[in-house]
């Protein structure tokens, strides 16, 4: 069974509040300010149980990450000279944003039409700004991490910034006699992502940014299905925005939390890194979904996770071979 990765959405369908559900912690099953989903019983709009919507959020939550993740490792692998794992990593995040991301998104019904997905990108937006990073921004100068309070406050202005476009963008969909035009969003140079230990001292703070990481990725992917949402309607313009918004998110904020999270590392410990996830994802955590899915009536979901846990036991056993080309062992505790 395969859903069309881009190409088909329901106009109609029930959005999630997209950014807003950036503060979800992973593998969580609680909404976040914002969120549509709903923890009330029966199945909701999109036809599956809530309980089946909270895991399949979360796992997106999951793909998002390892997208942006594995481009990075990506990246890493070239400026090592290793093309062929450099192809591996993109393959992979390829299948993660463009068939897992993809399908799980259809079958909550992430994407509305466009003013829906104008309202759950403002929601999200609004809650970064001036919830999550305000916080993350004083516990971390409370830690004493102040690159990392300064980075947070910085990205909360960003997703200010972005929430006023979203607003705008709104008001000329929703009311096109007011002459208000989209905004064309803003344009940012991509930000590498060096290897390197990370470069915090205080746990909280770590939790944080990689919590922000899963939420900037999961806006990434949000906002790129958004876009082709908006093409496909016949609205260039705001398919701009989406996707100039998606990059902002993916390869400048993405990219300097994951700078001082240490997310990179050599080549070899992405590589144990890669396998240990996507075991872990094959192994457990889809399987557990799925089971929960299939007991809630949610067969089709109960399928879709299944499958997606074997591709997640091939990207281990890709991953697996590739360390072994290079000599390398991952440690006995992973």
């Amino acid at each position: 069974m395969r859903i069309q990765g881009f190409a088909r959405w329901r106009i109609g369908a029930a959005a999630l509040g997209t950014v807003a559900l950036l503060a979800t912690p992973a593998g969580g099953a609680t909404a976040s300010p914002g969120q549509g989903a709903t923890a009330s019983p029966g199945h909701g709009a999109s036809g599956i149980d809530p309980s089946t919507r909270a895991n399949v959020t979360a796992a997106m939550h999951g793909e998002a990450f390892a997208h942006a993740e594995y481009r990075a490792y990506a990246a890493q692998a070239a400026r090592e000279r290793l093309p062929d794992v450099r192809a591996l990593f993109d393959r992979t995040a390829a299948v993660e944003l463009g068939e897992h991301f993809a399908e799980q998104a259809e079958l909550i019904g992430l994407v509305g039409d466009n003013a829906a997905n104008l309202r759950a990108a403002i929601a999200g937006e609004s809650y970064e700004a001036t919830t999550m990073y305000r916080r993350f921004a004083a516990q971390a100068e409370a830690d004493g991490d102040l690159e990392a309070a300064r980075l947070f406050t910085e990205i909360s202005g960003d997703e200010a910034r972005h929430r006023r476009d979203f607003v705008r963008a709104l008001k000329a969909v929703s009311d096109p006699s007011s002459g208000a035009t989209v905004p064309g969003g803003m344009i940012v140079e991509a930000v590498s992502i060096p290897a390197g230990r990370p470069e915090v001292s205080s746990p909280r703070t770590l939790r944080n940014l990689r919590s922000a990481m899963r939420g900037e990725a999961f806006a990434h992917a949000a906002y790129t299905l958004y876009a082709e949402r908006a093409r496909a309607t016949g609205r260039p313009d705001l398919a701009v925005l989406f996707d100039r918004t998606a990059r902002v998110e993916l390869t400048e904020h993405f990219a300097e939390e994951a700078t001082l999270a240490g997310l990179v590392r050599g080549t070899r410990s992405n590589l144990c890194e890669a396998i240990a996830g996507e075991t872990r994802e094959g192994d457990r955590m889809y399987p557990s979904y799925a089971r929960r899915a299939a007991a809630a009536g949610d067969t089709t979901a109960a399928e879709l996770l299944t499958e997606i846990a074997h591709d997640e036991l091939g990207h281990a056993r890709a991953f697996t071979a590739a360390l072994s080309a290079l000599g390398g062992r991952c440690p006995a505790s992973r």
